[in-house]
């Protein structure tokens, strides 16, 4: 997708600027440029006429020769002009706001240019406009009736004038700044200052000439207003909205990037942050294919009556889902239960239903091998204490010994470890962040506080008859009572866990009675992730709601 969109405001002219590299060594001009420009619809043939025209430059100097041989080091701009050609009306939809036979207000769909340009000459805005209104051809050859633009990416309200009169107030309105423009648009990041005026001058940017960019000397005055109105969970976007009190080419994208938060979805403002956001994979990937930028608010006076206007329009859908999308964050669920409660089995269930797991006791297995962060943090504070002759590792009868032994060898321990354990759950959550729902299986995960210090989202336990738990089930881990006992004492007691609980999960029979219980616990889980959908939904529908009345 090509989403530069660089039409000069007062031409019917397209610059495009490359810089040419070793590779182009020896190739004409009028090739490069036809190789280049291929996806705009851009032939050969006709940037050679360009180039012809006098419309090329290399190294800033005009260059008129079609066959010139690039050097490989060259930048190189051409400018396209539109032919001269009448505009032939198209059949298509348009969605009519408003439309009292002189203004038309218009949702224009993201990816329709408004107006023809040269790597755009037919199917815009303006081709359906004088299907729709024929009237209009006697205006403007190649703008009938537009009195302002959107940028080809850009959804929402357009206003249009059906004749001449009109096109020259409500263009003198425009000029003279009496129209309000209002823009909803989702940037990258959490702006700083939750709202902020940004008073830059934009103007060509001095090297990719097919870009706008804030130019200290030579720009034109630009002023824009945003007010943060939502960020998403993570903190990886922002819906903002934003009020322009001019109206240059790109200006809240150049604005918003300026500031270090361009648009989502911008590929030309927000060139790096676009590829971290299409690396975090699906679906956020896949639901920014434009920039984030809708047209939501229009207020003007009527070119005849003077009558105030104003309207006001939901983005749409694809805008919508996103914000959706972005509001969704996995949900964090701890997995508790007394010793030998069968944990390690509903962790399996879970995993073989496809959840993505983390199990604190192998977190703690992997960390006291040799080279783990554990075993390197114990070997500084007990020396080789507690280290295997053979392998090196961590000899976790011998450390376990003596946390039986000493307390204050127990908390040190814990302090090492514990906080190795979380933040392992923490990249966990991250890794799956993409998921509905993860489950982190830490048997002292409230005693360690994680609950309260929002480390998991819900916490569901497993409760177990004490004579299953002390009976067969210790028997399968090797474990005598005396050992269990020692765990059970490290821990709360079994009333205090499970009421910390949202979901109880019964292992008091079989395992199919488990796997039951266990599916129950989760469409508890399901329940809660579909009524945070439902909230945010309501959030965004008085939101927009709340817009309008302002």
């Amino acid at each position: 997708m090509n989403n530069n969109d660089s039409v000069d405001e007062n031409d019917f002219s397209e610059i495009w600027a490359r810089e040419a590299q070793y590779s182009d060594r020896n190739t004409r001009l009028d090739k490069f440029w036809g190789t280049e420009l291929e996806n705009e619809g851009i032939s050969r043939g006709k940037a050679k006429d360009w180039i012809k025209a006098g419309l090329a430059e290399v190294d800033g100097v005009l260059c008129t020769k079609p066959n010139y041989k690039i050097i490989g080091t060259e930048k190189l701009t051409l400018k396209g002009e539109l032919e001269d050609n009448s505009l032939v009306p198209e059949d298509k939809p348009l969605d009519i706001i408003f439309n009292d036979g002189r203004v038309v207000v218009i949702n224009k769909p993201a990816g329709l240019t408004t107006h023809p340009a040269p790597s755009c000459p037919t199917e815009t805005l303006v081709h359906r406009l004088i299907h729709h209104f024929p009237e209009i051809q006697g205006m403007n050859e190649w703008r009938p009736g537009i009195v302002h633009r959107l940028d080809k990416f850009t959804s929402g309200l357009i206003a249009v004038a059906l004749n001449e009169h009109d096109r020259l107030a409500l263009s003198a309105s425009f000029a003279e700044r009496e129209v309000s423009k209002t823009y909803l648009a989702i940037v990258h990041g959490v702006p700083e200052k939750d709202f902020a005026d940004i008073n830059m001058p934009i103007g060509r940017h001095p090297i990719h000439k097919t870009k706008m960019a804030v130019v200290l000397k030579g720009g034109r005055d630009a002023r824009s207003s945003y007010e943060i109105l939502w960020t998403d969970p993570s903190q990886r976007a922002s819906l903002v909205k934003v009020k322009i009190y001019t109206g240059r080419t790109h200006q809240i994208r150049v604005h918003m990037a300026h500031i270090g938060h361009p648009l989502v979805g911008d590929q030309v403002y927000g060139p790096q942050q676009h590829a971290k956001w299409v690396a975090k994979g699906k679906p956020l990937s896949e639901l920014a294919s434009r920039q984030m930028l809708h047209a939501y608010s229009l207020s003007f006076n009527h070119p005849e009556t003077d009558e105030k206007l104003n309207f006001k329009l939901t983005p749409p859908d694809d805008f919508i889902t996103l914000l959706k999308e972005l509001s969704k964050s996995v949900q964090r669920v701890g997995l508790i239960g007394m010793p030998c409660c069968g944990k390690s089995t509903v962790l399996k269930i879970l995993e073989d239903l496809g959840i993505p797991v983390f199990s604190a006791d192998k977190s703690v297995s992997d960390t006291y091998n040799k080279d783990g962060a554990g075993w390197e943090m114990i070997r500084q504070r007990f020396g080789n204490q507690f280290t295997e002759t053979e392998t090196g590792n961590i000899d976790k009868k011998k450390i376990f010994n003596a946390m039986c032994e000493d307390s204050d060898i127990r908390r040190e321990i814990m302090n090492i470890v514990h906080p190795i354990v979380q933040h392992e759950a923490n990249e966990f959550f991250q890794d799956n962040a993409n998921k509905p729902i993860a489950v982190a299986e830490v048997p002292l995960l409230l005693e360690a506080g994680w609950h309260t210090q929002k480390q998991v989202d819900v916490v569901i336990g497993i409760q177990c008859p004490v004579d299953k738990r002390t009976g067969e089930l210790r028997e399968k881990r090797n474990l005598n009572a005396e050992t269990l006992a020692i765990f059970d004492s490290w821990q709360w007691d079994e009333k205090a866990k499970m009421d910390c609980c949202t979901a109880i999960i019964n292992n008091d029979s079989d395992l199919e009675a488990l796997k039951s219980s266990t599916e129950k616990a989760l469409s508890v889980l399901t329940k809660i992730r579909e009524t945070k959908a439902e909230k945010f939904n309501a959030f965004l529908e008085a939101l927009f709601k709340q817009e309008e009345d302002q």
